[in-house]
């Protein structure tokens, strides 16, 4: 079958995921967006428009591969190019931005006429979990669900963020893989913590589910992942506690780190920005503020 097009463009919105104690099931998409390009091309398989890193050509290659596999479509060679302003190995689902964009691109290339669950289904089997995935291509809050034995994608519910609430994202200058996150996690968690944590994680939901912000204050409290992650970035866990003395509902490790976030009200944003950019400064750490909204679109072809 021949392409429909020979150029597409394909934005895609940078995510928070866990949301405290949501542990690969909890995402939010956040108005911070990288654009993916596919041309057709000559030749064999991917090629980056200008010189990629192994990273980013490693994970286009695969998930193309992913797409072909499960759409039976012949391989095409195809031109990419990413730019935006998602920053890698920050904990804002760049990952997510490049494997959804490249998936996406190449349906719209072919035709294919895939859903956006779809989408989620193929993007989960390229990121081994659903939270990033499915709020990068459906927009706003998404809880997302897999299989519990086999680990595939089972579904997500989605919901709608207020512009009222702003995300205040604390991310310092230091690269943090998610692959190399994970390693810092324990085998296994004491009873009452993962007691703890389900309380946490229902709760937070409930409040973005019903739009009644104010009770996330001082809601997502974790106990899964965030006291073996959180110590190993200088100064994330002053930076959230400066931002909740601020005004801030609650906060949390966005991902896997680096990035941590905190959930205002938009009219105190500024303020709880400034005071967690002073916490990393305390202690050395240079970092970038970035107060952002929810994305309640998800991913669009452009």
């Amino acid at each position: 079958m021949s392409l429909l097009s020979q150029t597409v463009t394909v934005r895609v919105p940078g995510s928070t995921s866990n949301c405290g104690a949501g542990f690969d099931t909890l995402g939010l998409a956040l108005d911070i967006y990288n654009r993916v390009t596919l041309s057709v091309a000559s030749g064999n398989g991917p090629q980056p428009h200008s010189q990629a890193d192994g990273r980013a050509q490693a994970m286009v290659e695969a998930t193309a591969a992913v797409f072909h596999a499960k759409t039976g479509r012949a391989a095409k060679a195809f031109r990419y190019h990413v730019d935006g302003d998602v920053p890698p190995a920050r904990g804002l689902g760049s990952s997510v931005t490049i494997i959804a964009g490249v998936l996406a691109g190449l349906d719209a290339l072919h035709g294919t006429g895939l859903s956006r669950h779809q989408l989620v289904e193929m993007a989960t089997q390229q990121e081994g979990h659903p939270d990033n995935a499915s709020a990068g291509i459906l927009g706003g809050f998404c809880v997302a669900r897999c299989d519990p034995v086999t680990g595939v994608y089972r579904g997500t519910i989605r919901f709608e963020v207020d512009a009222e609430i702003a995300f205040v994202v604390a991310s310092p200058a230091v690269e943090l893989l998610t692959k190399q996150s994970r390693g810092a996690l324990p085998e296994a968690l004491p009873y009452f913590d993962a007691v703890r944590s389900i309380n946490s994680a229902a709760y937070v939901v409930a409040a973005f589910a019903a739009r009644d912000y104010e009770r996330l204050r001082d809601a997502a409290g974790d106990f899964m992942h965030e006291p073996y992650r959180l110590p190993k970035i200088k100064g994330a866990s002053a930076a959230i506690a400066a931002g909740l003395k601020a005004g801030a509902f609650t906060g949390w490790l966005s991902g896997s780190g680096s990035s941590v976030l905190c959930v205002v009200s938009a009219s105190v944003a500024e303020g709880v920005g400034a005071a967690m950019l002073e916490a990393f400064s305390s202690v050395g750490v240079a970092s970038e503020i970035r107060v952002l909204r929810a994305d309640n679109t998800g991913l669009r072809v452009e």
